[in-house]
């Protein structure tokens, strides 16, 4: 859906003070995180181009965890994508984790509130659905088939995009312009945003299971250290069954992908019964997939979803990221972004937000990435977590997202930790005849 552009005069702060432009802002990529911030945008008076390379409406992201982490429950609410969410059969996102000291099975507080949550859901579901309703936002036009093939410069400040369609090329101009645009960001390189790199020791893939049973019909997670697995249950009764392992695996998985994922699947600890199980997607996934991340801004420039931070796959954030980082940068630059007020102060709130939500985690994840096994502040809190239940709820929410490192690692954590751990060894010492 598209609607005809209008120009503005800008006389803002920001270094772009009496330039015309076609809208407020132009958003490159109509994915999740895209569609996201231009919903967003809009319903604070944005004029906002959502530009998309594809030309399908229903065109989607395949390889994904199809996981939104709990920590983005809330912008699915300011969205308004909950109760469709849930039409579309999405699945409350409950899990437990298996480790070497057993299963770590997050429950709630007796006659507390029920434990935070989000949803599994196929992003062949979700994206068509998130960018239709950006489509019917007022002050959204989605353009599709719109690829950026460059940016509008003035004094080193991007003014906008040029960007190539079936009928040729075009140029867009606005206040800001959005990088949606995924890790290999077009927007970025453009922009001259340079890219911080983390190996990844791991490789991945994944696929699609019908009539897979799980324990408890919730997700279930392994840390084998170093390997890792995990099964979502999502919609339409399709599971999600994906593999991480060391790439001391790789060659193996080389010779024979489909024999080495079956059989890495079947040695796992409760494994689901995955040979009665109907397989209804190739096995996909990636021999190379580093972590990243970018400075979230540049004159006239903002990034979010993965083309500011791409995190390792194994912890299943980049959706809940994506939508998270939507909804900071409409809260910090709505305002400047009509004109009515300073961009590149608003811009810096951004990146200041973006920076202290989630560089400890990547940090965290990166050092992880290196697949080596738990450190000890880890093995003290997730060997509590399997055998105390308020441990657990605590690894749930670091699991989800809702805390950070340094809240998940706290000296009161990691007290509690150790008076469980002493206990059961208490309990496990041999009696005194």
């Amino acid at each position: 859906m598209t609607k005809p552009e209008s120009t503005d005069t800008d006389t803002s702060a920001g270094g772009s003070s009496g330039r015309v432009y076609d809208y407020d802002v132009v958003i490159s990529g109509a994915s999740l995180a895209g569609s996201a911030a231009a919903i967003l945008l809009a319903r604070r008076g944005v004029r906002v181009a959502l530009l998309e390379r594809r030309s399908d409406p229903e065109a989607y992201k395949v390889l994904c965890t199809h996981s939104i982490t709990a920590n983005a429950y809330p912008v699915l609410d300011e969205l308004g994508l909950v109760p469709a969410l849930e039409k579309a059969g999405a699945v409350r996102n409950e899990a437990r984790w298996y480790t070497r000291w057993g299963w770590i099975q997050p429950r709630a507080a007796p006659g507390g509130p029920e434990l935070p949550y989000a949803y599994n859901i196929r992003r062949s579901v979700l994206d068509p659905l998130i960018r239709s309703k950006a489509a019917q936002t007022p002050g959204v036009d989605l353009l599709l088939g719109h690829q950026v093939t460059g940016l509008v410069r003035e004094s080193g400040r991007t003014l906008g995009v040029r960007a190539s369609t079936s009928q040729g090329g075009r140029e867009i101009r606005a206040r800001l312009v959005v990088g949606a645009d995924g890790k290999d960001s077009a927007v970025a390189k453009f922009a001259g945003v340079p890219a911080r790199q983390y190996e990844n020791a791991r490789f991945g893939y994944l696929a699609h299971f019908r009539g897979l049973p799980l324990h408890g019909g919730i997700g279930q997670t392994w840390f084998l250290e170093p390997d890792m697995a995990y099964a979502f249950p999502n919609d339409d009764g399709v599971t999600v069954l994906a593999v991480l392992p060391s790439k001391k695996r790789l060659p193996a998985f080389r010779e024979d992908l489909e024999r080495s994922f079956f059989e890495f699947v079947r040695a796992l600890p409760e494994a689901p019964p995955i040979d009665s199980a109907e397989r209804i997607t190739k096995i996909i996934g990636t021999v190379d997939y580093p972590l990243h991340s970018r400075k979230p801004t540049a004159p006239g420039v903002a990034l979010i979803g993965d083309a500011a931070l791409t995190g390792d796959p194994l912890w299943g954030v980049g959706c809940g990221w994506a939508l998270e980082s939507a909804q900071w940068l409409a809260e910090a630059v709505a305002t400047a972004a009509t004109g009515r007020g300073d961009l590149d102060r608003a811009l810096v709130a951004y990146g200041r937000r973006h920076r202290r939500q989630l560089r400890g985690h990547q940090y965290l994840a990166a050092d992880y990435a290196k697949a080596r096994p738990f450190n000890p502040m880890e093995r003290l809190v997730f060997s509590a977590a399997a055998r105390d239940a308020s441990v657990a709820r605590h690894v749930h929410r670091f699991g989800s997202r809702l805390i950070g490192p340094l809240r998940f690692l706290n000296p009161l954590a990691l007290a509690k930790a150790s008076a469980v751990n002493i206990r059961h060894r208490r309990a496990a010492a041999p009696t005194a005849p």
